[in-house]
């Protein structure tokens, strides 16, 4: 999909997953979350880990990396990674884009779902390694932090292996503040602390207005709603008030948001009903 002249935004799945829709709806009941995300006979719904690819003049800025595949097989089962194979590699290459072609990858936050696919697949006896051997990695102080000294309350949602592969390979950029130095002025980053303290939300200007990478902040059509947010929040209350906040602001400057666990859709127009609602508008479903 080409929003600028010089800029090619293109959607690419990674590895899926299937988790019970009543860790992700949080406190919504069933009968209400189910009409959105219909569950399987294990009450598990069905989630992508889309990741955004930007290409630029001379750079492929690729935003998060999915689960991946890094996972020993009891594990895969454990937290529903429906494939064995890196499926976001493998997309890649479909676009003729090898691992060592990415340039920069852009972290909302550290959790295996989002980062995972930064390490190469798993294989007994293996060591795994950095699945792009050229990239700079780009990550927010507080959510690097928090990767690296998690409370037990989300302890299990990180991969020390993959935080000691960062901080040994001498290509890791850790924002302070609101913006990155390797990916210059024409990028926004916003931050939220609602989900876990400090992810950071990418904002890529396009000819047809903001389009804003929303992570966990908004996972997928459903959570556009205002009071719908997930079991593993950290901080419930903050995050509708984060979302809110953002997502007011970005459909009165024509925004986007990009979805990177929505199934079926990758892209949304947001709008502003007649008491000040955000709601979706158009919907791109990209692969």
């Amino acid at each position: 999909m080409l929003f600028a002249m010089q800029r090619r935004l293109t959607s690419v799945l990674g590895n899926s997953q299937a988790l019970d829709g009543g860790a992700m709806f949080g406190n919504a009941p069933r009968a209400l979350w189910a009409s959105w995300a219909p569950p399987d006979d294990e009450n598990r719904i069905q989630l992508a880990c889309r990741c955004l690819l930007i290409q630029e003049e001379g750079r492929n800025i690729l935003c998060e990396a999915g689960i991946g595949a890094f996972f020993e097989p009891k594990l895969r089962t454990r937290f529903g990674v429906q494939e064995e194979r890196h499926v976001l590699l493998e997309n890649l290459q479909a676009l003729g884009l090898a691992p060592e072609d990415i340039d920069v990858v852009v972290l909302s936050h550290l959790h295996f779902d989002h980062a995972g696919g930064l390490l190469t697949a798993w294989a007994e006896d293996t060591a795994p390694e950095l699945a792009f051997p050229a990239a700079t990695f780009v990550v927010g102080d507080e959510a690097w932090n928090r990767a690296r000294n998690p409370h037990p309350r989300d302890r299990a949602s990180f991969v020390p292996a993959l935080n000691q592969l960062l901080a040994d390979s001498g290509r890791l950029e850790v924002v302070k503040i609101d913006h990155s130095d390797t990916l210059g002025s024409d990028y926004r980053l916003h931050r939220s602390s609602g989900h876990t303290p400090g992810m950071m939300l990418l904002e890529v200007p396009t000819e047809d207005g903001p389009l804003v990478f929303a992570a966990d902040l908004v996972p997928g059509r459903a959570w556009v709603r205002a009071a719908i947010t997930m079991g593993y929040d950290r901080f419930p209350e903050l995050l509708i008030d984060e979302k809110r906040r953002l997502l007011t602001d970005l459909a009165k400057r024509g925004g986007r948001l990009f979805f990177t666990h929505d199934p079926d859709c990758a892209i949304a127009s947001l709008e502003l009903d007649d008491k000040g609602q955000v709601t979706v508008g158009e919907t791109w479903a990209l692969a």
